[in-house]
């Protein structure tokens, strides 16, 4: 008996320890916070010289040197041949005063992988914003993406990014090699072309909110919870108190309206589409999907790369935000704290897409 309270008592204090440590590191967090967020910065790959430097290294594993020095020799006299043409053009556009416009198609590339609320897009409206500052006409843009879904308002915000992209006058190609379902489809609609894997996951045109409720368990310890609110629909249903027919009838109306929502923006985008055939929370691989109509041709992200690099510039173009010293020390817990806690919570009031 003495042995089981004294390692109870080492456990609390364990316990009483892990809780501290947890405290401290979320209140570094929160106070490097108030010194406003972290800078980021552009990476900027260049994916055709990537590519070119794999094809060369997998060529001196495959030809002798009596090939490669007269190959060497053809490609010297091509780049120089094209190096003067490239001058005289550049002389031609000084004296026309249309230097700017003269410099060769690009074809920018973008990768989202989508987290539940879609916090990706503070990266993706910089890289967007940096893309449109230098678009030139006959420059595209490739969007990889990969997203089962989340948050309504947030992956509102990240498709409104790519639409930024339409309205420019950029050509987009939107990429799905894994998944692009529910709000990471309601991207993916932005496209002028939509290409998918043979399985990837499309679709899931639906909307879903879930959450436990606590109530019966508080009330079999004899726990009080109370709740208050100004506004008959401030909360509807709650994790601790009792959830009334009425808050339920309320909650099922709001996903409602925002599956409507949701298939009016579909709609908008991809106006060939079959909706009501679609737009019933079921998903389907790509191959599927292009019968559908949900996608316009199975290809990956791959094969487009590969293609544009046989005659333009390919940029991987990457926003990276530098943590702070205080984000890093804290990172874990407090964001273990967050995803568990809050989200959770918020989440049972937030319909998901």
């Amino acid at each position: 008996m003495e042995f089981i309270y004294e390692y109870g008592l080492f456990l609390a204090k364990i316990a009483t320890f892990v809780v501290a440590v947890i405290a401290v590191l979320i209140v570094v967090k929160s106070a490097g916070g108030k010194h406003g967020s972290a800078k980021g910065e552009l990476e900027i790959t260049n994916l055709t010289e990537r590519h070119k430097g794999n094809v060369e290294l997998m060529e001196h594993h495959l030809h002798d040197q009596t090939y490669l020095k007269a190959r060497d020799k053809a490609e010297k006299k091509a780049e120089k041949e094209k190096s003067k043409a490239r001058e005289k053009t550049v002389k031609k556009a000084v004296k026309e005063g249309a230097l700017e416009e003269s410099r060769e198609p690009h074809l920018f590339v973008l990768d989202f992988n989508g987290s539940i609320d879609a916090k990706e897009v503070m990266s993706l409206r910089e890289e967007v914003t940096a893309i449109l500052a230098v678009a030139k006409e006959g420059d595209e843009v490739l969007l990889r993406l990969e997203s089962g879904g989340g948050m309504v308002h947030g992956y509102g915000l990240a498709a409104s990014q790519l639409d930024r992209i339409k309205n420019a006058g950029i050509p987009l190609t939107i990429s799905v090699d894994k998944v692009a379902a529910s709000g990471g489809y309601m991207m993916a609609c932005i496209a002028d072309k939509l290409v998918s894997a043979p399985f990837a996951i499309v679709g899931s045109i639906g909307v879903i909110a879930q959450l436990p409720n606590f109530n019966k368990l508080l009330k079999r310890h004899d726990i009080e919870f109370e709740q208050l609110t100004a506004g008959e629909y401030k909360r509807t249903l709650t994790m601790f108190g009792e959830n009334t027919e009425k808050a339920r009838d309320k909650f099922k109306q709001e996903l409602e309206e925002t599956h409507v929502l949701f298939k009016d923006f579909i709609r908008e985008h991809r106006p060939a589409l079959e909706l009501e055939k679609v737009a019933t929370g079921e998903h389907w691989f790509g191959t599927q999907a292009l019968d559908l109509g949900l996608v316009d041709e199975i290809k990956t992200s791959d094969d487009i790369v590969v293609e544009a690099c046989k005659d333009r510039a390919v940029l991987s173009i990457r926003y990276v935000q530098k943590k702070k010293l205080a984000d890093r020390i804290s990172g874990v817990a407090g964001d273990a704290a967050d995803n568990v806690l809050m989200k959770w919570i918020s989440r049972g009031q937030r319909p998901i897409v």
